[in-house]
């Protein structure tokens, strides 16, 4: 697979990495098997984070089988402070079963409290770069879902790497990326599919890959078939031609900007419902037109968007401010 070097780090990584949120739903058995199928495919970075549930556990198993020294391993932390962050870290360590961590990344820093908590006095970058003095942490990155709390970010000349989200209808990074690649800042891609919301893997990654200042982008894959269909991308690299450029166009002018990238940040629904299988569900049915087959799977849920009690929780968890009372709404009184 074509491999870039992320930024000053000078880590030579392939060009498709390995998102973790959905390794949490397989088995210990099936983690070792996906490793192993990114291993010959060419993967060679794996992404994951202290708050996706099992997702380090999961990796964890799976690398005492096929090798720690075959990938490089980045984890993240929504700590600030640095006695909660050396925490996550020790978490995120026994967890992954390695006793360094490749790439250390700030989770989801997209609110200014945030940001001067992290950087200050007391703050969790203070611990991190204790850490990578010791060897413990090789290098530090940050993520974030703020364009502008970014930009400040990446000025501080403190991050190694950056991660944000971009793909063919959410591309306000694109500049952002541009003075990275000036800085030697290496560029990580989150949501490349946007969250699954675009049925168009193939043509995604190319989008995404054919910017000169992306370094890789980290789809989430769960599946072997998902693996050989992002890795085939990687491994012969190609334009966009016009038609798949007239194709993705068709689909994502019926998006709009309230649609569920599916990150998982909402959960855990405080009544049970799961909201972007719900938000998935009501997409087959009005993008896809699977009207019988999604009314059926909707009408199976435990708990459904019908369900929704309106309590806000989700909405404050949602990097993207989506309007998610309102939207379950819809989802019932479309499937209901």
């Amino acid at each position: 697979m074509e491999k870039r070097v992320l930024g000053r780090t000078g880590f030579e990584v392939s060009i498709v990495g390995l998102g973790g949120i959905p390794i949490q739903n397989v088995s210990k058995e099936e983690s070792t098997i996906l490793l192993e199928k990114c291993l010959d495919m060419g993967i060679n970075f794996i992404d994951t984070a202290r708050g996706y549930n099992d997702s380090e556990t999961r990796i964890g198993e799976a690398l005492e089988v096929v090798g720690r020294d075959k990938f490089y391993l980045a984890t993240k932390s929504m700590a600030r402070t640095s006695e909660g962050v050396l925490g996550e870290l020790a978490t995120s360590m026994n967890n992954l079963k390695v006793d360094y961590i490749d790439l250390f990344q700030f989770h989801n820093v997209s609110k200014k409290k945030d940001m001067d908590i992290l950087l200050g006095k007391g703050g969790a970058l203070e611990a991190i770069k204790e850490m990578k003095e010791k060897g413990i942490v090789k290098e530090i990155g940050i993520t974030s879902h703020n364009v502008d709390i970014l930009r400040e970010l990446l000025e501080t000349d403190e991050f190694a790497t950056i991660q944000f989200p971009y793909n063919f209808v959410e591309t306000q990074g694109e500049e952002l990326f541009k003075r990275a690649k000036e800085k030697n800042i290496g560029v990580l891609i989150m949501k490349p599919l946007a969250g699954g919301a675009i049925p168009m893997g193939k043509e995604c990654l190319k989008f995404v890959l054919n910017n000169e200042n992306v370094t890789c982008a980290i789809p989430g894959m769960d599946t072997i078939e998902q693996i050989e269909e992002n890795c085939s991308v990687g491994n012969n690299l190609e334009p966009l031609t016009e038609e798949e450029i007239a194709k993705l166009d068709s689909f994502t002018n019926g998006l709009g900007k309230n649609f569920c990238r599916r990150c998982g940040y909402c959960a855990p629904c405080s009544v049970g419902i799961d909201i972007p299988t719900n938000f998935l569900m009501e997409g087959y049915y009005t993008r896809y037109d699977l009207k019988d087959w999604a009314k059926s799977r909707y009408n199976g849920f435990e708990k459904k968007a019908s369900d929704c009690i309106k309590c806000g929780i989700c909405e404050k968890r949602c990097p993207y401010d989506l309007p998610i009372i309102e939207m379950l709404e819809n989802v019932a009184t479309i499937l209901g």
